[in-house]
């Protein structure tokens, strides 16, 4: 391969990246993004958490955002000490 097609070749991924990047935040706004799904997902791997979908009705899950947002917390905490609580019992 030429020098000139590795370039090429450089550049077209450059490209391709900066297609695919996000817009960027303005002054500052987007300091605090949260990872792209991947990375995420390795993180909760990263710490043992699996996830688990369940269908609740809405008034429950109002009563778990309240009380997320009282203790400022995550709902995903609120709702892991809630079954904990219940599975001792």
């Amino acid at each position: 391969m030429k020098k000139t097609d590795l370039e090429k070749n450089k550049a077209l991924k450059i490209m391709g990246d900066m297609k695919q990047a996000r817009t960027p935040g303005r002054f500052g706004q987007d300091a605090a993004a949260p990872t792209d799904k991947r990375e995420q997902r390795k993180l909760d791997q990263a710490a043992g958490l699996v996830p688990f979908s369940v269908k609740l009705k809405l008034p429950l899950v109002n009563a778990l955002r309240d009380r997320a947002q009282a203790q400022n917390a995550n709902i995903n905490d609120v709702v892991a000490e809630l079954l904990e609580r219940a599975m001792k019992d």
